[in-house]
């Protein structure tokens, strides 16, 4: 069985679920810590409301098939802000259990990453 389409859907959809998850967290309540740790690397408060592009507006795109390179490539600019302004600390550390310190935000990391290389296939809106 070789279906690459039904690989790309089954990403897009754990991906595209996982980071909305994310993004309706914020919605409920809020985006003040980001932007106190945006102001803290000195850079403008309000760069904070970015996290609603790259974890509500991409997901969707990446859910539905839409632009999903676009999507992701949001994606991967997002979680590359998560990692550098809130686990920097994390990158060279193991888990209690030996896993990577920053395991979860990678996997989203180069799972959008490889979206963007791979595009949605053929069950999308849109590639």
């Amino acid at each position: 069985m070789n279906n690459p389409d039904i690989g790309k859907l089954i990403l897009r959809l754990s991906l595209g679920v996982m980071m909305l998850l994310h993004g309706i967290n914020k919605l409920l309540y809020g985006v003040s810590g980001i932007a106190g740790m945006l102001s803290s690397h000195g850079l403008p408060g309000w760069f904070a409301g970015g996290v609603f592009v790259g974890e509500i507006i991409a997901p969707l795109m990446v859910l539905v098939g839409y632009q999903t390179r676009i999507g992701a490539g949001l994606m991967v600019v997002n979680m590359l802000f998560a990692i550098f302004l809130a686990h920097a600390h994390q990158i060279f550390t193991l888990t209690s259990h030996g896993g990577w310190g920053i395991e979860l935000q990678a996997f989203y990391l180069f799972t959008a990453l490889a979206l963007v290389f791979l595009g949605s296939g053929k069950y999308a809106l849109k590639n």
